[in-house]
């Protein structure tokens, strides 16, 4: 298949997946929802969640990488269990700086203990912390005693500039490529993939790459649902890939709109 036909492809199989989920459940249950999707995460252990969500995301980390959300089998409760949206935290901080840096690790690339600066070491980073995200989903699936696994979820790979990144952006490329081919080798499909970043973030810590234009965009910053929605009918998802989400604020959470 080639390049162009993945894209639609992938775009095609997206958004019936949204679609779907958005429309789970009778149409007497379906009268009983809001019209809006919403994300949570750690901020909101202890306080009350959304009520009614069309469909619910769940951060499944305490903000950074290798730090689970306190609350995260509570809140993938809320985002309706199995047919819960998942994201993890991303980020490439560099030898220097990370205790969870894979010196000396020799699988799934080699990161060589003599020159743990490169793209293999980023890539493995990647790996590792996407896995270690799947590793708390998944205790969170046994302990709620869900069908399937996580593997099943979407999954958004949240791309901040608030989390730790290097200068040179091939490097943390390679550490996104880490993450996806981390999900991938869960059993995550590739369909189930996308991103979660503003364009000015994307572009700030990717290049701005174009190599994950097979995955969908979950476009964040919109100040407004009308915004929201002229995003969705004219802005293009920032991997070069189509926008499946706009986030938004609203009654004092994040919303999402399926484009």
């Amino acid at each position: 298949m080639s390049p162009r036909s993945l894209r639609r492809a992938t775009a095609a199989a997206v958004s019936v997946l949204l679609l779907s989920l958005a429309m789970t459940g009778t149409a007497s249950a379906a009268s009983s929802r809001t019209s809006r999707g919403y994300d949570i995460s750690y901020p909101q252990c202890g306080g009350a969640y959304p009520t009614k969500p069309l469909f619910g995301i769940v951060g499944v980390n305490r903000g950074i990488v290798f730090s689970a959300n306190p609350c995260l089998a509570s809140e993938i409760t809320w985002a309706g269990g199995a047919t819960a949206q998942l994201y993890a935290n991303t980020a490439n901080p560099g030898p220097a700086l990370s205790t969870h840096w894979p010196t000396g690790q020799t699988s799934p690339r080699v990161c060589d203990a003599a020159n743990p600066d490169t793209a293999d070491c980023a890539y493995d980073y990647g790996w590792n912390a996407a896995a270690d995200s799947y590793a708390d989903a998944a205790a969170a699936w046994t302990s709620l005693g869900l069908a399937g696994s996580p593997s099943g979820a979407p999954w958004w790979l949240d791309v901040e500039t608030s989390n730790s990144w290097r200068t040179d952006v091939s490097l943390n490329v390679a550490a996104l490529h880490g993450e996806v081919d981390s999900l991938l080798a869960q059993g995550v499909a590739g369909s189930r993939i996308g991103f979660y970043s503003t364009t000015v973030q994307w572009g700030q810590i990717t290049g701005p790459s174009t190599e994950f234009s097979a995955y969908p965009s979950w476009g964040a910053g919109s100040p407004n649902e009308k915004i929201a929605k002229s995003h969705c009918l004219s802005t293009p998802g920032f991997t070069g890939g189509p926008l499946a989400l706009v986030q938004y604020p609203y009654a004092g959470f994040d919303a999402d709109l399926v484009c």
